[in-house]
């Protein structure tokens, strides 16, 4: 019950990154398992590291595979293009706001979220700020939609995660994060559509 807000604490008050924070609630859920329940002996560590030694391996080659993507992406100058697609769209901040969700989730389909970030990102910034969009506006739907994409097959990382860990098949997986993943893309088009949704409370944060 502890390792949630230990994390978030941990992160809110700049103890830890994200990434530190990982190793803090592995440390902390071994000690758990192995002083306070008593359930994780010495011997089935062994198997513990295994396991997550091949859990890491799934996702390295993932992103591995993504990179590719990423640099196939690039030498095919798929960039240039996607400016010259959004042009017709430059006098509609919500039709841009719309195509650029729709071009995202597709990339979001084939490629990591951190490729995906480098690439798009000094591409889509200059045309977000010449059609007249809030960055911080744009930069939230940005990130959500990215992070939409890890549980979006076929490369979804956080789906093969899940499904490595649980011991399932991709298809059982993705069968049962799709209400979710659904609802999550109504939610990112309310807020293309009613902008007001993300800047309203940006506002009242920063203030």
């Amino acid at each position: 019950m502890l390792l949630p807000v230990i994390i978030l604490v941990g992160l809110r008050m700049g103890v830890f990154t994200p990434t530190e924070a990982a190793v803090v609630a592995a440390v902390y859920a071994f000690c758990v398992a192995a002083f306070v329940y008593r359930e994780l002996s010495v011997r089935e560590l062994y198997a513990v590291f295994v396991s997550a030694a091949k859990t890491s391996a799934i996702v390295m080659f993932l992103i591995a595979a993504a990179m590719v993507s990423a640099w196939l992406i690039t030498v095919a100058d798929l960039p240039s293009k996607v400016v010259d697609l959004l042009a017709p769209f430059m006098q509609n901040k919500t039709l841009l706001m719309i195509a650029i969700m729709l071009l995202v989730m597709i990339v979001g389909t084939a490629m990591d979220m951190t490729p995906t970030i480098l690439i798009l990102t000094p591409i889509l910034m200059p045309i977000v700020t010449a059609a007249g969009i809030d960055p911080v506006y744009f930069g939230v739907l940005f990130i959500i939609n990215n992070s939409i994409g890890l549980i979006t097959p076929p490369v979804g990382v956080v789906l093969n995660v899940v499904a490595g860990v649980g011991k399932m098949r991709m298809d059982e997986v993705t069968r049962g994060v799709l209400p979710f993943m659904l609802a999550e893309f109504a939610v990112m088009f309310l807020m293309v559509l009613f902008p007001a949704l993300v800047t309203v409370p940006a506002r009242w944060l920063h203030g």
